[in-house]
């Protein structure tokens, strides 16, 4: 099974890549497989690639359902 979180893209870079970041963590992903992505976007990503968009929104209540479940003891 695999987990995947909104990740907030933070800068744009040359040849379809951006930087993202997720709980403190900035990475650098490809943005190849997703369109129209700027900055202040929430995509998910899998194995350095960006696969979809999210609605920020959709995102902020992911996030805060995450943190609930690390606050509660939940394992990461």
């Amino acid at each position: 099974m695999c987990l995947a979180l909104p990740s907030l893209v933070t800068e744009l870079l040359p040849d379809d890549q951006a930087k993202v970041e997720l709980g403190g963590v900035a990475k650098t992903v490809s943005l190849a497989l997703v369109s129209d992505v700027a900055v202040g976007d929430y995509v998910i990503v899998h194995v350095g690639y960006a696969l979809t968009r999210v609605d920020p929104a959709e995102a902020a209540r992911t996030l805060a359902l995450w943190d609930e479940m690390q606050a509660a003891g939940a394992p990461a």
